[in-house]
């Protein structure tokens, strides 16, 4: 069997996006999903229907796993460990780093090869210049299926440790949601001044391309350590962020986005550490 065989299995919004991807780049694709009909769509595009498990993994010596947690990955594919031995296994469903360490130890222990990763991207982007995927675990399975995983989008491989994707997946959201939630607060707020979230937007992106800017000098600070002199002190965001607060209250905007930040810099302000940069703000969040 070629590379260009592959068997998706859980077939949700993003497990077909991800069939869809793999069909439009010339892959055969077998799909297998709990529930018969979702395989329907795919199978008219030309992906061939497993119906069953044993099936699906015998189709093709790639398998990409897309379910609804770890434990239903489990349950799906551990009874077939002695089937799956020298294939490749790739699970793009979202868990923790302990879980996917934990995978990569019983598949190794079977013969597989194994590569956790991560989906960047909303279902309707896969496939797309504007998706990535990011990878950890078996190098070996990255180098000798990357076409197949560059359908998908870009692909990003982290390392050999297989809980690093997962890492990088939760540390991305986190940014992503803090900067989400951050937007919904400033919505709330401006909007007792009668601003729409509408109106409010050019501005806001405007500053959030100068914040992201701003990232480098964050990086270069964590990684050496070295926080003195920075262009905003912990004091300076002290008080800018209690204004904040104290202004979201008056105007009857719950502040509580923001609580956590204020905790951390009034931590830091005790400490003796205001004329530090913001970025030392890091050392509070390890200790």
């Amino acid at each position: 069997m070629s590379t260009s065989e592959v068997t998706v299995i859980g077939l949700g919004t993003l497990g077909a996006a991800l069939a869809a991807a793999l069909i439009r780049t010339g892959h055969r694709v077998t799909v297998w999903n709990r529930t018969p009909a979702k395989a329907d769509a795919l199978v008219a595009q030309g992906a061939a229907r497993a119906d069953t498990v044993a099936e699906a993994v015998a189709a093709s010596p790639l398998l990409i796993v897309c379910v609804f947690d770890t434990a239903a990955v489990r349950e799906l594919i551990g009874p077939y460990g002695s089937a799956l031995s020298g294939k490749a296994v790739v699970n793009l469903t979202t868990g923790s780093p302990e879980e996917a360490r934990s995978l990569a130890e019983w598949a190794a222990a079977r013969g597989i090869s194994y590569l956790d990763g991560a989906v960047m991207a909303v279902p309707e982007a896969v496939g797309t210049p504007d998706a990535f995927v990011l990878y950890s675990g078996s190098r070996e399975v990255f180098d000798a299926h990357r076409r197949s995983l560059d359908s998908l989008g870009a692909s990003h491989f982290l390392g050999t440790d297989a809980g690093v994707a997962e890492f990088h997946d939760l540390g991305l959201l986190s940014a992503g949601y803090a900067t989400m939630t951050g937007f919904l607060h400033a919505a709330a707020l401006v909007g007792t001044a009668g601003v729409t979230a509408r109106d409010f937007l050019p501005l806001a992106t405007s500053w959030l391309t100068g914040v992201v800017a701003f990232l480098a000098d964050l990086a270069r600070e964590v990684d050496s350590g070295d926080y003195a002199g920075g262009a905003s002190s912990v004091a300076i965001n002290q008080v800018a962020v209690g204004n904040i607060v104290r202004a979201s209250r008056a105007a009857g905007i719950a502040p509580d986005v923001l609580l956590p930040l204020k905790e951390l810099l009034d931590t830091g302000a005790a400490d003796g550490n205001g004329s530090d940069s913001f970025a030392s703000l890091v050392e509070l969040l390890r200790r």
